[in-house]
């Protein structure tokens, strides 16, 4: 059992979180401008400026295959690069990545999707939750008719990331109903051009999410995505890194807010004193610092059992997920707790982080879902206490 990082990771560690120090952490305070001007994020051409410097970096693909122009790092890897992202509040993604299942494309579906998305030529969004079915993934009720070579698709999915700039849609709907989500779900590749919209959701946050509308939009039956009735499983491969990614982003937000709170109980007086001094913020910087430990550590396991497919990926993977968006909200308020007044405000990135963390208990998996899997997983004996 290793607990040291391997030099090249440490290397891979150290370039990315010299990228977020001098490029995009020195961005907040124009990203938090734009908030109070109600502007919300950082126009579109700064944040493909910072992809193409990171490019040059080496840092493109990350996860991508090598034969894609990627660096093919892997799932451990990519975990500690979206923990050093997860320590500023600029939204920010590395370039030349696609989402996981799009290497499932044929090779036909890969010259008109897969490669213009690493590329940035195109954009797709993953459309899986509806209205009815959120942590309940197989109770989805879009229907996919087929109609001689077509698929006729019907229903609504909400709350999609990149739903609302997406050129395509990566889309999971019933083929047959007698199996529903067990084997009768279906995953399509859907153009924005042949019919369903996107309506914007507003959140409490800057999360841009959609919902996406489809009335008998017609699907050829080549952008079948992977095999009929095998729907589910490409969902599902979909989510476990996902999870483990929202755990990263939770744990590097964390290490940044407790630096912060560290710094402020240094040079801020009262009664004579920093408060540094006082056990009452004593105690909320211990606490935070073990919680994030034991969430970096959680994390980082799940990350190299999903790897290396090692069992209980899945179980670790939803640990993880579960443990950290719930450690990120404990510490971000008692970071805000410390700072007082000025952390309530919009010239420090703390409230937007407070606003921001709290979708991570929710997307990806619910606390309660999470939790009914983890406990049904011990109860069936599918993991036992002890592994891992």
């Amino acid at each position: 059992m290793e607990l040291e990082l391997k030099p090249e990771e440490r290397l891979i560690r150290d370039t990315v979180r010299r990228f977020v120090d001098e490029e995009l952490i020195p961005l907040e305070a124009e990203l938090l401008r734009r908030d109070r001007e109600g502007k919300p994020g950082l126009p579109e051409e700064t944040l493909r400026a910072l992809q193409e410097k990171a490019r040059r970096m080496g840092l493109w693909g990350i996860t991508t295959p090598q034969e894609y122009g990627g660096a093919e790092l892997g799932l451990f890897a990519a975990t500690l690069i979206h923990m050093e992202l997860g320590r500023t509040v600029v939204p920010f993604v590395f370039g030349g990545e696609a989402d996981n299942i799009l290497f499932h494309c044929t090779e036909e579906q890969k010259q008109r999707y897969l490669l213009p998305v690493i590329r940035g030529e195109r954009r797709c969004c993953f459309a899986l939750t509806e209205p009815g079915a959120g942590s309940d993934a197989r109770a989805i009720q879009m229907s996919a008719v087929k109609d001689g070579r077509e698929w006729v698709l019907n229903g609504e999915k909400i709350f999609i990331s990149r739903g609302l700039v997406a050129d395509f849609a990566i889309v999971f709907a019933v083929t047959d109903p007698e199996k529903g989500g067990r084997g009768g779900v279906t995953c399509f590749i859907v153009d924005r051009d042949w019919g369903w919209r996107a309506e914007p959701i507003q959140t409490m946050d800057d999360w841009a999410v959609a919902s996406l509308v489809f009335e008998d939009v017609r699907v050829p039956e080549e952008n079948v995505l992977g095999e009929v009735g095998r729907g589910f499983e490409l969902a599902m491969e979909w989510i476990v890194p996902g999870r483990i990614k929202i755990g990263a982003w939770a744990v590097g937000a964390a290490e940044r807010l407790l630096q912060m709170a560290l710094d402020y109980a240094r040079q801020r007086r009262a009664f004579g004193h920093p408060i540094a001094d006082y056990q009452a913020i004593q105690w909320m910087i211990a606490d935070s610092a073990v919680e994030l430990e034991a969430a970096r550590w959680l994390v980082l396991n799940a990350a190299y059992r999903a790897e290396h497919r090692q069992d209980p990926h899945r179980h670790s993977a939803s640990m993880a997920k579960l443990y950290a968006s719930n450690m990120i909200q404990r510490v971000v308020d008692r970071v805000l707790q410390i700072h007082g007044g000025m952390g309530l405000t919009k010239e420090l990135p703390i409230e937007r982080w407070y606003r921001a963390v709290r979708k991570y208990r929710i997307f990806e998996g619910t606390d309660e879902i999470l939790r009914r899997t983890l406990a049904l997983n011990l109860l069936q004996e599918r993991v036992r206490v002890g592994e891992g």
